[in-house]
């Protein structure tokens, strides 16, 4: 009896994985989705979606990316579309904050498992309050949505001659698609058309900036805006670095493309203000462009990717690495060169565990992006900058293209695929999925000091 209660797998290994039940799910949803768009319904011509196509464009959407193989207004019918729109929102939520909000909705309660994989997906450090956080996350979700579906939808139908139905369509389907940082559009070239239309460029980039923010930084503000000193470290970073990235990359988006004449030469100078500035909010992870993005320059390519690597606020609808790993690892390296014992962020000292987490999360995005590069050059003839920012696009879950996306083999899609699904889960979570089983020490070993630079 004994013996065999000790070859039993120990209790401590059957706990529920948060990140491996999150992974599942999206998994899921993905192959769900793409059984959905496989469809003959979900397209305009007869035959039906390759499976590339389905696949991609669901996994695209549900990451909320907006990378596309094929023309989304012109390929997907109506019910097709309709599909990317809730993968969408799906995504956007979360598979399982949305699961959550099913089980509340039905059940009218949640399983400790439910509330753990939740509360590992909205970032919340306990169980106790999941309940609650998800209903906010969908109550200030919708709301946002529905302000810019709206404003969008009365811009469309009295500017330009639209159908009231036809503009409530493009309305809720660009507002949900900007809020989501998705980058999903229903004209062939994107917002380009809308170059010279302040109210629609501002409204989906105001958009995309609150959904990128991060949900717990959106519920704190609307609960203390008035009273910055109560803020979390989380808040004042992405309050902090929203806007400086923000100018920043309106400053060098602009000044590189100001005499291009096939993207901002040709405009007025406050229309190339206009347009910098909002290429400057899709690139932190949404994906519309106003301009061309294939007719970029190289230089301004490279300033993008790094835009697209950084990303947005965490626990929200952004991709990248966060600016808050950004800020971490920035203020890590400002205390080491002063020589500091510890790391102060607005005054306040940093643990060492999230030293490493930030460093952990950077290596293993580096290596991602690198690796994919790597293979993409081998099955492609394309140029290093062009695959550089479809890989960084991809990881980012931002959906800017060089033109290119659509011409790579399949294999090359796979990557991309692989890329936007990692780049959603965010590196730790899937590493931390796909790893085997927890082990803890019970021992310290002697320490010694390797040298460093």
């Amino acid at each position: 009896m004994l013996l065999t209660r000790t070859a039993r797998t120990p209790v401590a290994d059957r706990r529920p994985r948060p990140a491996r039940t999150v992974l599942l799910a999206f998994a899921g949803a993905g192959i769900s989705g793409t059984l959905l768009l496989l469809h003959p319904a979900a397209t305009t011509g007869p035959g039906g979606a390759t499976v590339m196509e389905g696949l991609f464009t669901a996994v695209s959407a549900l990451c909320v990316t907006g990378l596309i193989v094929v023309d989304t207004p012109v390929y997907w019918s109506g019910f097709g579309q309709g599909v990317i729109l809730a993968l969408i929102q799906i995504g956007g939520f979360g598979v399982m904050t949305f699961a959550s909000v099913i089980g509340i909705a039905v059940i009218r309660k949640l399983s400790l498992r439910s509330k753990l994989t939740a509360a590992s997906e909205v970032k919340s450090f306990g169980i106790e309050d999941v309940r609650s956080l998800v209903m906010s996350v969908v109550r200030l979700s919708l709301l946002i949505e529905a302000v810019a579906s709206l404003i969008l939808t009365l811009r469309f139908a009295l500017a330009y001659d639209e159908t009231w139905g036809r503009a409530l369509w493009l309305g809720i389907f660009h507002g949900v698609s900007a809020f989501n940082n998705a980058g999903f559009a229903l004209f062939s070239d994107s917002l380009m058309p809308f170059a010279g239309d302040p109210v629609i460029l501002l409204t989906a980039s105001t958009a995309t900036i609150l959904g990128g923010m991060g949900f717990p930084v959106l519920m704190q503000l609307g609960k203390q805006l008035g009273t910055p000193r109560l803020w979390t470290m989380n808040t004042r970073i992405v309050v902090a670095a929203t806007p400086l990235l923000l100018v920043l990359g309106t400053l060098y988006i602009t000044a590189l493309e100001w005499a291009n004449p096939e993207t901002l030469g040709g405009m007025p100078p406050h229309l190339r203000v206009l347009n910098g500035f909002a290429m400057s909010a899709q690139t932190r992870t949404a994906g519309f462009n106003s301009i061309d993005t294939s007719a970029m320059d190289p230089a301004t390519w490279l300033g993008v990717d790094m835009l697209m690597f950084i990303g947005g606020g965490p626990a929200g609808t952004a991709g990248g690495i966060k600016v808050t790993t950004f800020a971490v690892v920035f203020f890590l390296m400002l205390g080491e060169l002063r020589g500091a014992g510890a790391v102060t962020v607005f005054g306040k000292r940093l643990s060492r565990a999230v030293h490493r987490q930030a460093i952990t999360v950077i290596v293993l995005a580096l290596g991602l992006v690198a690796a994919a590069t790597i293979v993409l050059m081998v099955l492609t003839d394309f140029t290093l900058d062009e695959i550089l920012f479809e890989v960084f696009s991809a990881f980012g879950t931002v959906g800017l293209s060089t033109g290119i996306t659509a011409d790579l083999p399949r294999s090359a899609q796979l990557v991309l695929v692989a890329l936007m699904f990692i780049g959603r889960l965010g590196p730790i979570t899937a590493a931390s999925a796909l790893a085997l089983r927890p082990r803890q020490l019970l021992y310290d070993l002697p320490k010694e000091r390797p040298i460093i630079g």
